[in-house]
């Protein structure tokens, strides 16, 4: 195991789901790579910056339901794939329960 693996707080988990965001450009329907309790991975051909505040709306086809919520771009790779990773800045209790939800059904 790398250190950044062992690093990381919270597993991620390869997912069938996508999110629009709004940063200092609008993306809508972006491929989520993959998903975490602590943050998303997103593809997108407009990558913010490191720092970037953006409002996420992350859609869960799987469970009927999406969730709002803020986030800051942590890191971004500008190079194929064009993707970023931003961690979730305001995880209030309903969000986390609608986040657990869709989790534990990917993970069967």
């Amino acid at each position: 195991m790398s250190k950044k693996q062992e690093a990381r707080k919270h597993v991620r988990y390869e997912v069938d789901a996508y999110v629009d965001y709004t940063g200092t450009d609008v993306g809508l329907y972006h491929k989520v790579q993959n998903i975490s309790l602590g943050g998303i991975c997103i593809q997108s051909s407009s990558v913010e910056d490191v720092g970037t505040i953006v409002d996420l709306v992350i859609n869960f086809p799987d469970l009927d339901s999406t969730i709002a919520i803020k986030g800051e771009v942590v890191w971004a790779n500008r190079h194929e794939p064009k993707d970023m990773g931003i961690r979730y800045m305001n995880l209030d209790d309903g969000r986390l329960g609608t986040l657990k939800k869709f989790i534990q059904k990917v993970k069967k």
